[in-house]
């Protein structure tokens, strides 16, 4: 493997070979606030005792679901009212209030339209229990309407087993039914992020898998070598890697379903690594030196039909396509003599540079709109400092998100498009963080071990 291979296929496998930049980055602008958040108020749902852990759990995950989603304004239960409505003919309207009973205050709509709650929406309703079975029957009501018919905006009745790691996957589902009738997407819940993993004094790394809050970790291979660069097919069926099993890198393909290794042909060639799949999951996109220098082509999903997409006398890789278009891959190629993020259209054709120039800019990935792309990029910090970036990529437009608290590497966009994962050393060891797609809410989701590359997939 020539020298530029090496130096540009490090750079995408964690390899600490960074060049020093020359100069102070020039002036970022910052991309414009999105709207504010539309309040809800989240009634504690109450239920049968018997299920009361379990029930305790779906309240805490529905909350954390909410709040995590980065689209609403959660008020603060401190604020509610002292009773809450358990089914929509319970959400009495100012025409038949009961001013007799000041305890059905909370049952007024306007209890929870006014302050000191000022909500827009109530989530709100009840939990049964049948058998071993949890019955949800959850509501979501504008609570700013006049009247309780126009104010419900959805219904729907839940099941899940009575017990702690059921309410929670039913605490997930009632979330993104919120969302989604809000316009708000799905939300993170029930998402999972795939990462590289290796224990502290071992040189082997395998892919692993955790929930978008860090819970629920389990280990996706068993090879004992090195596993990289983890992609996940858009149907969360199917997971791609590149592998060291054999010596040289290559792709293997497994089914998540199965856990089974499915068929993939590697081409002859030093190198076949970092894959992704296309928008429609049927197609592999991944870099090669099958021509004898690292270029990016396609194939199937068994790697037949394979199709040469660059042509060019630098070292092209990492290949990633429009998720909403298909029409567009972005890719890293190091034709100015420092790795570069580039866009290409579908065919290879109209190459230009997305990223600026200037130190090392590379791991690119789209988010789920195809308007924007974040990467990490060494402009203008000390050696080896990466720092996440996001680009407008109609407008060339750069938000910097990270700021040198150490190196910030691998960023991959939620489905849902509000948060960013990515790996740091900023406290020692390479762990898994998340943010806001605006560079805030940092979290850290993994703190054992070396953990790096996540990319974060629908489930």
């Amino acid at each position: 493997m020539n020298s530029r291979l090496t130096r540009c296929l490090g750079l995408f496998l964690g390899a600490a070979l960074v060049l020093a930049a020359q100069r102070k980055p020039d002036a970022v602008i910052v991309l414009e606030d999105e709207a504010r958040d539309p309040r809800i108020a989240i009634a504690e749902i109450r239920g049968p005792i018997p299920a009361a852990t379990a029930i305790d759990r779906f309240n805490n995950e529905l909350w954390k679901a909410l709040d995590a989603s980065g689209r609403l304004e959660l008020v603060p239960r401190s604020f509610y009212p002292r009773s809450a409505p358990r089914e929509p003919r319970d959400l009495r309207t100012d025409e038949n209030r009961m001013p007799e009973d000041p305890g059905m205050r909370g049952l007024w709509m306007a209890g929870w339209e006014e302050a000191p709650v000022i909500a827009r929406y109530l989530a709100y309703g009840r939990i049964d229990e049948t058998g071993n079975r949890l019955v949800l029957s959850g509501y979501l009501s504008d609570v700013t309407q006049e009247s309780t018919e126009a104010s419900y905006v959805f219904g729907k009745r839940y099941y899940s087993e009575a017990t702690v790691t059921s309410a929670r996957g039913m605490a997930f589902e009632f979330a993104r039914d919120i969302l989604t009738n809000l316009g708000l997407g799905e939300g993170l819940a029930g998402t999972r992020i795939y990462y590289v993993h290796r224990d502290e004094g071992d040189d082997r790394k395998e892919i692993w898998a955790m929930d978008y809050d860090g819970r629920n970790k389990e280990r996706i291979t068993s090879y004992r070598n090195l596993c990289l660069t983890p992609a996940v097919s858009p149907d969360g069926r199917r997971i791609a890697f590149t592998t060291f099993l054999e010596g040289i890198p290559k792709i293997h393909v497994h089914s998540l379903e199965t856990g089974r290794r499915l068929q993939f042909y590697n081409q002859d060639a030093s190198l076949n690594t970092t894959p992704s799949f296309s928008p429609d999951g049927n197609t592999i996109y991944f870099a090669s030196s099958a021509s004898g220098i690292s270029q990016i082509y396609r194939a199937d999903l068994d790697g037949g039909n394979l199709r040469r997409v660059s042509y060019s006398n630098s070292i092209d890789v990492h290949p990633l396509l429009n998720p909403r278009t298909g029409a567009q891959i972005a890719f890293v190629s190091d034709a100015t003599g420092q790795p570069q993020v580039y866009l290409m259209d579908a065919d290879g054709a109209n190459r230009r540079r997305i990223s600026g120039g200037g130190g090392d800019a590379v791991q690119p990935a789209w988010d789920p709109a195809g308007e924007r792309l974040t990467f990490a990029w060494t402009r203008g910090y000390e050696i080896g400092n990466y720092n996440i970036f996001l680009v407008d990529v109609a407008s060339r437009r750069y938000t910097q998100l990270t700021h040198s608290r150490g190196r910030n590497e691998h960023p991959w966009f939620s489905p849902s498009g509000t948060h960013i994962v990515f790996s740091s050393d900023r406290l020692g060891s390479p762990q898994i963080w998340s943010m806001r797609a605006d560079g805030t809410q940092i979290r850290q989701l993994t703190s054992k071990g070396v953990n790096e590359s996540p990319v974060w997939a629908a489930r």
